[in-house]
C-alpha cells in the first residue's frame, strides 16, 4: 500500500518551504539544530492528514498551510522531548539532538519549537486550531505520564491502556484531522467529524506500532524493545489477562527482572504467541480501522477519499 503523495504533491511542496521558514531562528546555533532537525524529518504523515482533512471538506488555503506546520512543529517538539525521557540516542536512523547536544539543549529546543508554534497561530487569530493542538498536547503528557505510572506495577488492563493510546498517540492524529477540516470550513460539526475519524486510525497506528515488537522483520525497530523498557502494549496485556497464574507470574518475573535477555524475550514472544495475543491484537486494530473508514464513506465518493482510505490502509499495512 502506498502513501497517496500524487493527491497532495504540491501542498506538501509548499509545506515544506513554509515548514522551514517557520522553523528558523536567528540564533545560529539554535538555527543550526533545526536545519538538522527538518532535513531529517520523517515521512510527514500528520500534515498529509491536515492537508487531506481540508481537501474533503473544502479547499486548503493559508491558514490550512499554518495547521500543518503547527501540527509538525508540536509533533517535532514532542520527539525531541521524548529522546531527552526515554535516554534514546537515535532517531529515525540518525543521532538524536539529545546525542548531539544532550538535555539542557534538547529541553529548550523542544521549548523552541512548541513557542514557534504557538506564535504562528497567535499572530494569525487561528484560536480555534491553536485550541485543538493545545488539547492534544495536554492530552499527550497526561497519557505519556500515565503509562509511566502504570508501567511501574506492571498492572495494566486493557481500558486504562486503550485511555492511554487514545491520549498519547491519537490526539495528535485526530487533532491534525480537525484542524485540516476547520481551516476550510469553520464548521464544528464537520471538525467533530474529522476528529473522531483521526483519533480511530490513531488507535489503529499504535496498535501496529504495538505489534512490531511481536515480529522479525526488518522494521527499523529492536524486536522486543517494549518489552526491554517494561511497555505493556495490547498483545502482552491481552496474554496477561488470558493465561494460568504461574505463566503470568513467569511473564512478570521476566520483565522486571530478565528484560533484557534474548533468550527471555523470545519466550514471551512464543507464549504471546501462542495465546491468541498476536491475533487479538489484529482484530482490534482492524476494528479501529474500519470505525476509521466508516466516518470516510459518510463523505461524497471522490479521489481524495479514495486517497484518504489508501492512507488509512497505509497505516495498518505498514511494514515499519
Amino acid at each position: 500500500m502506498k502513501l497517496p503523495l500524487s493527491l497532495i504533491e504540491t501542498e506538501l511542496d509548499l509545506f515544506e518551504k513554509k515548514f522551514k521558514d517557520a522553523a528558523k531562528s536567528n540564533v545560529f546555533m539554535l538555527d543550526r539544530i533545526m536545519r538538522y532537525v527538518v532535513k531529517r524529518k520523517g515521512k510527514q504523515i500528520r500534515p498529509m492528514f491536515v492537508f487531506l482533512s481540508a481537501k474533503l471538506c473544502g479547499e486548503v488555503n493559508d491558514t490550512t498551510y499554518r495547521a500543518a506546520s503547527l501540527v509538525e512543529l508540536l509533533h517535532t517538539a514532542t520527539l525531541v522531548h521524548d529522546d531527552v525521557v526515554d535516554d534514546s540516542a537515535e532517531r529515525r536512523g540518525f543521532f538524536s539532538v539529545y546525542a548531539l547536544w544532550k538535555n539542557k539543549v534538547s529541553v529548550l529546543v523542544g521549548d523552541y519549537l512548541l513557542s514557534k508554534g504557538l506564535l504562528l497561530s497567535l499572530d494569525n487569530n487561528d484560536f480555534e486550531i491553536l485550541k485543538l493542538l493545545s488539547e492534544a498536547v495536554r492530552r499527550m503528557s497526561e497519557g505519556e505520564l500515565l503509562q509511566m505510572e502504570k508501567s511501574r506495577s506492571l498492572n495494566l488492563d486493557e481500558a486504562v491502556y486503550l485511555e492511554i493510546i487514545k491520549n498519547k498517540t491519537a490526539s495528535l492524529l485526530s487533532a491534525a484531522c480537525g484542524a485540516g477540516a476547520w481551516s476550510v470550513s469553520s464548521d464544528m460539526e464537520l471538525t467533530k467529524k474529522m476528529l473522531a475519524f483521526g483519533e480511530k486510525v490513531g488507535m489503529a497506528f499504535q496498535i501496529k506500532d504495538d505489534l512490531f515488537d511481536y515480529t522479525s522483520q526488518d522494521i527499523g525497530k529492536p524486536t522486543g524493545n517494549d518489552i526491554k523498557e517494561k511497555k505493556l502494549t495490547l498483545p502482552l496485556i491481552y496474554t496477561l489477562n488470558n493465561t494460568d497464574k504461574k505463566t503470568r507470574k513467569e511473564i512478570i518475573y521476566i520483565i522486571k527482572n530478565e528484560n533484557t535477555r534474548k533468550a527471555k524475550i523470545a519466550y514471551i514472544t512464543d507464549v504471546v504467541t501462542a495465546a491468541g495475543g498476536i491475533d487479538y491484537t489484529i482484530s482490534k486494530m482492524n476494528g479501529y480501522k474500519q470505525e476509521a473508514l466508516d466516518i470516510l464513506h459518510s463523505f461524497p465518493p471522490s479521489e481524495i477519499r479514495d486517497g484518504f482510505e489508501d492512507l488509512v490502509k497505509f497505516v495498518t499495512d505498514r511494514k515499519y
